[in-house]
């Protein structure tokens, strides 16, 4: 594989590339594909160490100054291909979605979709490289959005604190009132749900 810093350097575009939502119970899985505007942004870094409103802020101003996309695959299509091919999905999705299609991406993780465009897996790469963590930002606040909104039709499950995670409160609630549409019927515990 060729070294990172000699990919980043040999492409006239790279698209950084990462996701949220692949271990919740409930709810869509989301992707985000950022190419960093040419001044960089201060401050980056992977979204799940940063307070929301460092997060929040830094969102306004990816999505003021990067060219970036949103990709998601819905519950219907996790449970249909399973949550690695419909994460593999919402990410082409993203990339697609870009208004210039870059000539390298960094994925976050250690898998790639199958697609066309020249890229690398880096594991932690939300950590060391600014596109990725950009993208993992726009991800996981745009999938917060959505659960937040969605928990205003179902408030006893908590989707506004947990997101769609296990927590205790979601599954006690899973197990008093049962699954609703946005849950992931191939997950184990609402499987068991759907039994009781």
């Amino acid at each position: 594989m060729q070294d990172v810093a000699q990919f980043i350097a040999s492409s006239r575009c790279t698209a950084g590339v990462d996701e949220a939502g692949r271990g919740p119970l409930a709810g869509p899985v989301v992707a985000a594909a950022v190419i960093l505007c040419p001044q960089g942004i201060a401050g980056l870094a992977d979204s799940k160490v940063l307070s929301a409103a460092r997060r929040a802020g830094l969102e306004a101003m990816i999505r003021k100054t990067c060219g970036f996309a949103i990709g998601i695959a819905s519950v219907e299509e996790i449970d249909a291909i399973n949550i690695l091919q419909a994460t593999m999905l919402a990410m082409t999705r993203a990339v697609e979605g870009l208004g210039q299609l870059p000539d390298a991406v960094l994925v976050d993780g250690n898998r790639l979709p199958k697609w066309r465009h020249r890229a690398q897996a880096i594991i932690r790469g939300d950590a060391l490289h600014a596109c990725i963590s950009a993208a993992s930002i726009l991800a996981k606040e745009e999938r917060d959005r959505m659960m937040r909104a969605a928990a205003r039709d179902c408030p006893q499950y908590g989707w506004e604190r947990n997101k769609g995670y296990g927590t205790a409160e979601h599954l006690a609630a899973l197990r008093s009132y049962g699954p609703t549409p946005l849950h992931r019927k191939s997950f184990a515990p609402v499987a068991q749900a759907l039994l009781i």
